[in-house]
């Protein structure tokens, strides 16, 4: 999510192609692209490295949780690995883009590059990790998907909210390996303890609320949990922007992650059955994701809060917020024949009625299909 004054947005960049330097405390857009261009360098251990000129354009709005910093950090991978004449296949650079944009200090997983790279036009997709593969989602044709800009701007790279969470999930996670018996000590997602016990996410579900308390925890309950000391917590366990949090939320974060891909898992196979009522199901499961989101997961805002009830008050059948959360885009399942009204409705009652930041305003509120992934054309 780049940030930044309009003129430190379009503010040219060099630098030497052999001393990569990525300011982790100015997420600037050069920043993301240097992301992509070391993460091609490091994986073949390149060095004397010819420099190259680029010219950047985009369109994704910055900071609004469409991916605009893994697009350019995807973009950038993609154009090194093509300059220099390499190949990888598809999953391997979404891999290699995940992991080079922790260099901006996000603690990212790897959905937003696997996308950029996996998807096909006209078909949505699931993400599964461990390996990273992607399984066609065939959607309602009588639906759309309409993005809605709250116009509430938030970097993740910039604040330690999104990291955070991913330290709760992390200490969940251990808290939860430990209750079951498990080795905890290199457990770092919540999705690997399901995993080890073999388990449904609704048996997961039953076994968080029996491991974990709604209350929150303090850094040295969890050392007692783990038995561990509070220097280990921090050293070995936390990342450096969340090892002074007073407080974790681990049972709110930890049941928010199973209902959701339980969520996603229905999503899919309502999508496979295709019953009558398929985009209400869609819409209800859209609305529930979103409920999650800000009441356990904490990651709304409250103009998402209100874009997404005047959505679903205009004709939407489920609206949620979309990308990282705490400001940035809902996204609504329309139906078709109710587009048109919805559009000018949601327009007028969000964005005409407030003095909305509207520098993209022609990207604030859009309809929108599933597209290809990223591509190279070369001039003949």
């Amino acid at each position: 999510m780049i940030q930044g004054t309009r003129e430190e947005l379009l503010r040219d960049f060099s630098t030497s192609s052999n001393n990569i330097q990525i300011d982790k405390t100015k997420p600037l857009w050069h920043n993301y692209f240097l992301c992509g261009f070391k993460g091609i360098q490091e994986h073949f251990g390149l060095s004397n490295l010819t420099g190259m000129n680029c010219l950047v354009d985009g369109n994704i709005p910055p900071s609004s949780g469409l991916s605009s910093s893994s697009a350019l950090v995807c973009c950038a991978g993609l154009v090194t690995l093509t300059v220099l004449g390499m190949n990888l296949s598809k999953v391997e650079l979404a891999e290699i883009c995940a992991k080079s944009e922790r260099y901006i200090g996000t603690e990212g997983g790897g959905m937003d590059q696997s996308i950029s790279f996996l998807a096909e036009e006209g078909t949505a997709k699931l993400i599964e990790f461990s390996p990273l593969r992607a399984t066609d989602v065939k959607l309602p044709s009588e639906a759309v998907f309409v993005i809605a800009n709250s116009c509430v701007e938030m970097n993740k790279a910039a604040t330690s909210h999104f990291n955070i969470r991913v330290m709760e999930c992390r200490l969940a996670a251990k808290l939860l390996a430990k209750y079951r018996g498990l080795q905890w000590g290199k457990v770092l997602r919540l999705e690997e303890v399901q995993t080890k016990l073999g388990v449904s996410l609704e048996e997961m579900l039953w076994i968080t609320e029996d491991a974990l308390h709604p209350e929150p925890y303090s850094p040295e309950e969890v050392c007692r949990c783990l038995g561990i000391s509070l220097q280990e917590l921090r050293t070995q366990i936390l990342s450096p922007n969340t090892q002074d949090v007073p407080i974790f939320k681990l049972y709110q974060r930890a049941k928010h992650v199973y209902s959701e891909a339980a969520r996603v898992l229905q999503f899919k196979k309502i999508c496979e059955e295709a019953p009558d009522d398929t985009v209400q199901l869609l819409g209800e499961l859209m609305n529930q994701s979103h409920a999650s989101c800000r009441d356990m997961y904490e990651c709304s805002c409250p103009e998402l809060d209100q874009l997404v009830d005047i959505c679903r008050k205009f004709g939407a059948e489920g609206s949620r917020l979309t990308g990282a959360g705490w400001g940035g885009c809902t996204v609504s399942l329309v139906p078709a024949d109710k587009l048109t009204s919805f559009l000018a409705n949601v327009h007028q009652a969000y964005y005409q009625r407030s003095d909305r930041n509207l520098t993209f305003e022609k990207q604030s509120l859009f309809a929108t299909k599933p597209g290809g992934g990223a591509l190279v054309f070369l001039e003949a």
